[in-house]
């Protein structure tokens, strides 16, 4: 039941990626969240599939789909998961899209800008990129369009997601001029 995809491999790295138009024919702001894990279908997925559902009842694409997560262990230092991970997000990544990596170390935006940003990352396709429990590879964060704090705090990659989802359906509410709580 949950809404989330997984992004089968693709021989070659080639990307692919669905675009649904408005009823009118306009193009709609377009969100892609992709992460590294399985989505938990108990706690938060069900918070994070509420807010999505919210989001796509303004008329936005959103879509949401994972890459396997690299399990640490004895024979993989965490620096090679997660190049092995962000090798599976390039790939997952679709053509013409903007990169917005999650880290603690990115930049804040106060949520009246980020409605902004989103706006115009969203042309035509704005991903955000959420990376797996040892966080995103270096070189992934560098070549994104932007690297996005959520918190300064470090936070667990399923709840990211969902505070994620909860701050794109408020800046489509501040966008769309609907009120909702401050």
């Amino acid at each position: 039941m949950g809404r989330w995809t997984p992004v089968p491999a693709r021989p070659g790295g080639a990307r692919a990626f669905r675009v649904r138009r408005t009823a009118s024919g306009g193009s709609p702001l377009k969100v892609l969240v992709l992460a590294v894990g399985r989505p938990d279908r108990g706690r938060f997925g069900p918070v994070f599939n509420e807010y999505a559902e919210r989001v796509r009842r303004f008329g936005l694409v959103f879509d949401a789909r994972w890459v396997p997560e690299v399990r640490p262990g004895s024979r993989f230092s965490d620096a090679h998961v997660r190049e092995r991970e962000a090798r599976n997000l390039r790939d997952a990544l679709p053509d013409r899209c903007s990169v917005v990596a999650l880290s603690p170390e990115g930049r804040s935006f106060t949520t009246d800008a980020f409605a902004r940003r989103l706006e115009r990352w969203s042309q035509p396709l704005v991903s955000f990129v959420v990376g797996g429990p040892l966080g995103l590879e270096p070189a992934f964060r560098k070549s994104a369009d932007v690297v996005l704090s959520l918190s300064p705090m470090t936070l667990p990659h399923e709840l990211a997601r969902v505070v994620l989802a909860e701050q794109i359906y408020r800046a489509v509410t501040i966008l769309r001029g609907v009120p909702y709580h401050k």
